[in-house]
């Protein structure tokens, strides 16, 4: 009987990229400061931004080969508030490559003082967008997201 073990962890370089923002009017809540929604808004914006900038493969290039990244689950600890107008970036680094996920994990700082607001990690499932299903990340891929 044949026994199936998981596949090794990739090897990864765990390169931290930064991505600077700012705080919009309409991230504000009743409280006045950041809605805690927007804060996973933000360390999308950066991985969008960084996926072109850092890694040189898009996207767009993954819809244009029918690929997509599904979030799976997201872990966010809120430590201090970010208000209007202020500075702020968006660290993120991919801490673990299994088969077919990625753990990406980020901090976003205050601009004015580094001192981190929110931190956490996010996992996502490459999936093919015709069928829905999770499909193992190519190695041609691995090695672009691997440094």
């Amino acid at each position: 009987m044949p026994t199936h073990l998981p596949a090794p962890p990739r090897a990864l370089g765990r390169s931290r990229f930064v991505s600077e923002l700012q705080v919009r009017p309409d991230d504000i809540d009743l409280f006045q400061h950041v809605h805690s929604s927007k804060y996973l808004d933000y360390v999308l914006a950066a991985r969008f931004d960084q996926m072109t900038r850092c890694y040189g493969m898009g996207m767009e290039e993954f819809l244009k080969i029918g690929l997509g990244w599904y979030q799976r689950s997201v872990q966010m600890e809120f430590k201090r508030p970010l208000r209007l107008g202020e500075h702020f970036t968006v660290t993120t680094w991919i801490e673990a490559m299994d088969t077919d996920t990625v753990r990406v994990e980020f901090e976003i700082r205050r601009a004015l003082n580094q001192k981190i607001c929110c931190d956490g990690r996010c996992d996502y499932t490459l999936v093919n967008l015709a069928t829905g299903r999770a499909e193992p990340i190519p190695d041609w891929i691995a090695e672009k997201y691997a440094v």
